[in-house]
């Protein structure tokens, strides 16, 4: 094994490659321990603190690496460019200029890249311009609510002045983390995005568990770790599970030539979605926070929503969150899917390679298998997905720990941005002539 993954290092260019991603590693590294100027260390600390916590604040800081809990000028993470692909892979099924462009190849997938990157800065500057307005004006509890024992005020006196420039820092930090990221797909391993997702969600790892060591006593921390690596393996066997539907293309004359007449498949993820349907929920969750927020903490009916707010929505050890958040979950699964995996265009893409399912006619039947296929393997997919999601505020409630570090959206986006990264690795291995690691 240590033999195979020692050929990496051999092949020059391969080499190359890994230690160029290494290096921009940790250049995002040193920039999320980097804060803003402007801010208050100690408001900083205790916003670090509360970044602990498994609600809202802990999925803002799990995708920034820890940068959103230091005020960091990387605080607000990968999250804008994430929200922005969403929304253009979402707007290219009603939007037609966009189904064009991407039809057209090379080209029309380098206008949709900058057109993401267009929506990721507008996103990176309202996140920007409102976390900058509710850490700087005393809403910092408000937002996060009671159980997050967040600071009101993170900036410095004056507001204005300092506004000002934290807003740029903080959109500056996302153009900046785009742009290490691009480089990373260009000269580096696996796609640089997800690289990047991978290095914060692990980043923090080591320290939750020394944590656990510290607080629980060594019996607890061997189940944890134990339940640790059972879920590691079962979320593997599902991000390799595919549901493949045998594929048979016709006999066809080219020129002299006879082509086709091959038996292949069309392999369907079990977990098709991925880390989407978590980030969609959360997102929701996180829209009636901001609305209580601009009614105020008056009392009257916009007291009483807030405090509805606080109590159901921001508690993540709630009953009424939890069950929220695992039905969001499904739902947006089969959203997803229903966006990503259109079968009437997968079907006439078929008829016109010359292929069809055998005992299928083509056509509506074959838009019906597949409709059908998609949705069978949707629903075991998504309740997987939910029930893990929802595990660590499980383990919180019943093993009465502080924080449950591998689990969730950490290890769904691990295993997955891993196993890619050792499937590119692999195929570079085996295409020098080198054993590769993967069996």
């Amino acid at each position: 094994m240590f033999g195979n993954v020692g050929n990496i290092f051999r092949v020059e260019d391969l080499r190359r490659k890994v230690f160029f991603t290494l290096l921009m590693i940790l250049v995002y590294r040193f920039g999320s321990a980097l804060r803003v100027p402007g801010v208050d260390a100690g408001a900083v600390a205790q916003l670090r603190e509360a970044a602990n916590s498994q609600g809202a604040l802990g999925f803002l800081n799990l995708f920034s690496g820890g940068a959103f809990g230091s005020f960091s000028i990387f605080a607000l993470g990968i999250m804008p460019y994430i929200t922005a692909s969403i929304i253009m892979q979402v707007l290219n099924v009603v939007i037609p200029k966009l189904q064009e462009w991407q039809e057209m190849g090379a080209v029309g997938q380098r206008k949709i890249t900058q057109t993401t990157r267009y929506v990721a800065i507008a996103i990176a500057l309202l996140q920007g311009a409102g976390l900058t307005f509710i850490f700087g004006q005393g809403n910092g509890s408000a937002f996060l609510g009671a159980a997050a024992q967040a600071p009101d005020v993170v900036l410095l006196d004056p507001f204005m002045p300092r506004a000002l420039l934290v807003i740029p820092t903080l959109v500056a930090g996302t153009a900046l983390l785009m742009w290490v990221g691009e480089l990373i797909s260009q000269r580096g391993i696996s796609n640089g995005m997800s690289v990047l997702i991978f290095a914060s969600v692990v980043s923090g790892l080591p320290y939750s568990y020394y944590s656990i060591l510290q607080a629980k006593k060594f019996i607890i921390f061997g189940i944890l770790v134990a339940v640790s690596l059972g879920i590691l393996a079962a979320v593997v066997r599902v991000e390799l599970g595919q549901r493949r539907i045998p594929v048979t293309f016709a006999k066809r004359q080219v020129g002299r030539r006879m082509t086709g007449g091959q038996n292949t498949y069309i392999p369907l993820k079990v977990n098709q979605a991925g880390v989407v349907p978590i980030i969609f929920a959360s997102s929701v969750l996180l829209l009636p926070v901001l609305f209580s927020n601009m009614l105020g903490s008056a009392e009257g009916w916009r007291g009483s929503i807030a405090g509805f707010v606080n109590d159901f929505l921001v508690n993540s050890q709630n009953l009424v969150y939890i069950v929220g958040f695992f039905l969001l979950i499904v739902a947006f699964a089969y959203f997803y899917n229903s966006i990503a995996f259109d079968p009437v265009r997968q079907a006439d893409q078929l008829r016109k390679q010359g292929g069809f399912i055998p005992g299928i006619r083509p056509g509506p039947q074959t838009e019906g298998y597949f409709a059908k296929t998609v949705n069978r393997i949707t629903l075991p997919g998504a309740l997987f997905v939910a029930f893990i999601a929802i595990l660590p505020y499980i383990i919180l409630w019943a093993g009465d720990v502080q924080s449950f570090p591998f689990a969730g959206t950490t290890v769904l986006i691990a295993v997955g941005v891993a196993l890619e990264l050792m499937r590119q690795i692999d195929s570079q291995l085996m295409l020098r002539n080198y054993e590769g690691f993967l069996k």
